[in-house]
């Protein structure tokens, strides 16, 4: 109503000042937004880049360097939830944001953020349930579950007059070639984890033991187990399997994010389910096995150095279709996924034989220049 009275003028064609983009959750499409951010600080170099989100994400986000300021949300508890919000927005109002970027494509609470921030421009995402959205966004890209997500961030920024378009995912480890020269042992990182966000991408643990028996016969690397301290007593239950074999290391929940960085860097290559750090394997450049059910790698697996594998089950993919899948967490997407096709996978990935997309490309411009493709007409 406030909009429709005051007639604020939302034309893009200005040189914005003040930028922030917000993502809440989820360490890999945070890594998938590099490319977001460094479009946006190349088209606007005078721009102050703000970023909203929570306190699990602030490492990667510095480590980018890309952002001028990190707004937090901690939902520690709901004291501390309700505190920073009120800290947030008093932040964002005295900023006076005049675009604001909600990469949230589910979360009522960030569309709620969203409209309290009193940006002049917000972009968001259409959805087939979300018609009320309209009325909180005034410029809104149509969310194309088809499409890289790192190129759908950029296909709504491409609704502003930029001036250079970045799709390379920023690489957090610039020093990658000089620091692998060093290492004592090669060795391959085995990642068994998926966050808690959605436990249905794990491949079975049985499977990740039967994979490293094989690896430990068959190749000459060194194993070494990644995960974060919530995953480590679920990657100590596949590990305490081979507690008397030397070439075994179990890194889980004892790394710091550089470490995890500097880790995942120096492998010969990665074998991973679909989480966080498969997004930090594409953005070092590392080899990457990556292993898919409840989403696609058509969204999710087109990053870096990559063979993923996916069996696109009728039921697939479901994980941001249900808080409840349909399966109730009986992943037989995973499950048909058969130990020698991984070791296979491997192999391949090892000499450099990456397989090459089947997956159709998708268009992101059309042949008539005056129209953004999935722009929604109001």
């Amino acid at each position: 109503m406030a909009g429709f009275i005051l007639r604020p003028n939302h034309a893009l064609d200005r040189p914005f000042k003040t930028i922030a983009v917000c993502k809440y959750k989820g360490m890999g499409s945070i890594v998938q937004a590099t490319p977001l951010l460094q479009t946006l600080k190349a088209s606007y170099p005078e721009a102050r880049i703000i970023f909203i989100t929570t306190p699990a994400n602030v490492a990667i986000i510095q480590k980018t360097g890309l952002c001028h300021e990190i707004i937090v949300i901690r939902d520690k508890s709901i004291f501390t939830l309700l505190s920073s919000i009120f800290k947030a927005l008093g932040r964002m109002w005295k900023l006076r944001i005049q675009v604001y970027f909600d990469l949230e494509i589910y979360s009522h609470f960030s569309s709620l953020m969203t409209t309290l921030s009193m940006a002049r421009n917000r972009f968001g995402f259409y959805l087939r349930s979300g018609n009320y959205r309209m009325g909180i966004y005034t410029h809104m890209m149509f969310y194309n579950i088809k499409a890289p997500v790192s190129s759908v961030y950029l296909q709504m920024a491409s609704m502003l007059p930029l001036k250079k378009v970045i799709t390379d995912l920023y690489n957090l480890n610039q020093d990658k070639e000089q620091i692998k020269g060093e290492r004592p042992q090669k060795y391959l990182v085995i990642n068994p984890n998926a966050s808690d966000l959605r436990v249905e991408r794990r491949w079975p643990a049985e499977n990740f033991i039967q994979l490293i028996r094989i690896l430990l016969e068959k190749t000459p690397y060194q194993i070494t187990f990644i995960g974060s301290r919530s995953e480590q007593e679920y990657v100590e239950q596949i590990a305490k399997n081979f507690k008397e074999n030397s070439r075994v290391i179990n890194k889980a929940g004892q790394t710091g994010f550089d470490e995890l960085i500097t880790t995942i860097s120096q492998a010969e290559a990665m074998i991973t389910n679909d989480t966080g750090p498969m997004h930090l394997a594409f953005s070092v450049r590392c080899p990457v096995v990556a292993l898919f059910g409840p989403c696609s790698p058509a969204q999710y697996g087109q990053g870096g150095v990559t063979i993923p594998l996916y069996k696109n089950l009728y039921c697939s993919p479901c994980v941001h279709e249900f808080i409840v899948p349909p399966c109730k967490g009986n992943n037989t997407c995973m499950k048909e996924i058969q130990v020698e096709e991984v070791f296979n996978a491997l192999e391949m990935a090892l000499s450099g034989d990456f397989k090459k997309s089947e997956i159709e490309k998708v268009m992101y411009l059309s042949k008539d220049t005056s129209i953004v493709a999935g722009k929604v007409v109001r």
